[in-house]
């Protein structure tokens, strides 16, 4: 299935990826991935401009630590705004589904 995310999707759902702890970018993408079944692939250009873009926002923060390979990473974690904007981002995404797959299932 080729599916592109909408604009803005894929910050809420960096966002979520995030609500449980740090995490480095490729493991980000591996959370979206697998939780997703594989339905959601994210490019790595795509991840990094959005995790650049929310940590401009203040949404998330980050530090350089050492990966499971004991690999130089970036961890990106929320931030109290971040985990406020999630809040947010997650009932205006809902209610937009919600209204999609109205129109969608309607006969």
């Amino acid at each position: 299935m080729d599916l592109d995310l909408l604009q803005g999707t894929l910050d809420v759902l960096v966002l979520k990826t995030l609500c449980w702890g740090p995490r480095h970018g490729y493991a980000v993408a591996r959370w979206i991935k697998d939780n997703s079944d594989g339905t959601i692939t994210v490019e790595d250009r795509a991840l990094y401009v959005s995790l650049h873009r929310l940590e401009e926002r203040g949404w998330v923060s980050s530090q350089w630590g050492l990966s499971e390979n004991n690999r130089k990473a970036k961890y990106y974690e929320l931030t109290a705004a971040g985990r406020r904007q999630l809040k947010t981002k997650a009932f205006e995404f809902t209610t937009y589904a919600n209204a999609v797959f109205r129109i969608l299932e309607t006969p």
